[in-house]
């Protein structure tokens, strides 16, 4: 019997998860379109399993890149001219 999973990437074959094909669909569509998204509520939701999932979706046709702003302060907004591609670059995982 799989356990319900609320606190990192589900694992299909050893966590429960929501069928989120149509989703993915959906949303791939949004990036085939040339449309903008975002994927936002509150948890634990699916947001990472979304992403996860849509990222294996759309990595055979299109460059699949990651920012995370989790690091970034109130600080580093302060002096504008302070902020600068460096700290995007910082934040990108490749």
């Amino acid at each position: 019997m799989n356990k319900y999973n609320a606190t990192a990437v589900c694992i299909p074959s050893k966590q429960d998860m929501v069928d989120l094909s149509e989703r993915i669909k959906a949303i791939k569509q949004l990036v085939d379109d040339g449309k903008h998204f975002s994927v936002n509520r509150a948890r634990p939701y699916g947001k990472t399993a979304t992403l996860t999932e849509l990222w294996l979706a759309l990595s055979d046709q299109y460059v699949v890149t990651s920012i995370v702003f989790q690091d970034v302060t109130d600080a580093d907004f302060e002096n504008e001219s302070e902020w600068s591609i460096f700290k995007v670059n910082k934040a990108v995982n490749l």
